[in-house]
């Protein structure tokens, strides 16, 4: 209800011409959009979690979108020097991808060089470097898949228990005790994935299939190394996708990440996401240490001069987000509104 009455009063706001009035106007050239996306679906995924992944449609929709309200799609690095300049162009975007999963090389690469526009991926490197099926994210894309069936947590867990997956609380409920039992068992990366196999298995769900689609996998190194070749901008995103609060480890989640981030591109990456868009205070001296020059949230906004550099907000992009609010977010519109986090 709440969203139908949102996008009939932006609808309203475009006919009556508020929304070309705050597109040119000082307010928005003064400031910065930076969008964000995560998967683009090879599959089925973004019926799995649709805040996360989009359909190549709706993505090829959103690039047209820009090119129809004439905004001006910066690289990132590009679009943050000149905001802190007070230089930046009418209607200011820069694109982001979090993650680097392979469906980016697969879809979204893609689309971008057709529209010829510049994006930057924050690569997280781990599992590029161990190119199978990110754990975490495949347990809970695989007891979705199988969401008909019964498990059995003894063949996995030890624990004599049977689900039913037919409901999100108890997948949530399955994953978690998976998650948890892989931690306490210290179990490697390979031990993680035989255990998604045996998971797999358990529930009718056919691994091999996915793998062969490279579901939740990440780019594999020659592919980061062609992309940014092709001018593609590869950034930071910690090696393990985690941002320790121990001073030590925090460092080396930065440093392993460079490391191998330099190795494919032969660039040295000093721009930062955070992972899963968790921050906290203590971790920007950390960053600035660390020779980081920017780094960008997951809190809905515009960057401003205002903005803190290692704060800065974006506008998570998903497919429950319709045309006209999109649009909204491109001419500034969105900014005035009230929103639920």
């Amino acid at each position: 209800m709440l969203k139908k009455l949102k996008q009939t009063t932006l609808q309203s706001l475009k006919s009556v011409g508020v929304s070309t009035m705050v597109h040119n106007s000082r307010w928005r050239r003064e400031r910065l959009l930076i969008l964000a996306y995560h998967g683009i679906s090879v599959l089925d995924e973004h019926e799995w979690n649709h805040t996360q992944y989009m359909p190549a449609e709706v993505l090829r929709s959103r690039l047209e979108q820009l090119r129809g309200t004439r905004s001006n799609v910066l690289p990132l690095e590009e679009a943050i020097e000149r905001l802190y300049r007070n230089d930046l162009p009418d209607r200011a975007v820069a694109i982001t991808f979090d993650d680097g999963t392979a469906d980016f090389y697969q879809k979204a690469f893609p689309l971008l060089q057709e529209f010829a526009m510049p994006a930057t991926l924050y690569l997280t490197t781990f599992y590029s470097q161990y190119n199978r099926p990110v754990f975490d994210i495949m347990c809970s894309y695989l007891l979705w898949k199988g969401r008909q069936a019964q498990l059995d947590l003894q063949h996995l867990t030890g624990e004599v228990a049977t689900v039913d997956l037919r409901s999100a609380d108890a997948q949530e409920t399955a994953r978690v005790t998976i998650l948890r039992f892989a931690r306490n068992q210290k179990l490697s990366a390979e031990e993680k994935d035989s255990l998604l196999a045996k998971l797999a298995a358990n529930i009718n769900v056919d691994y091999e299939a996915l793998l062969a689609r490279r579901i939740m996998q990440n780019l594999a190194p020659s592919e980061v190394t062609e992309i940014s070749a092709a001018g593609l901008d590869v950034q930071l995103h910690t090696h393990r996708h985690r941002t320790p609060k121990d001073h030590a480890m925090f460092l080396r989640e930065i440093e392993d990440n460079r490391k191998s981030i330099q190795a494919m591109t032969g660039k040295v990456a000093s721009h930062f996401c955070y992972p899963s868009g968790v921050y906290d205070p203590m971790f920007l001296p950390w960053l600035k240490a660390s020779g980081v020059v920017s780094a960008t949230t997951c809190e809905p906004g515009f960057a401003s001069q205002a903005s803190d550099r290692l704060l800065l907000p974006r506008v998570l992009d998903n497919s429950s987000l319709a045309p006209i609010e999109f649009e909204s977010w491109l001419t500034g519109v969105s900014a005035a509104l009230p929103r639920r986090r």
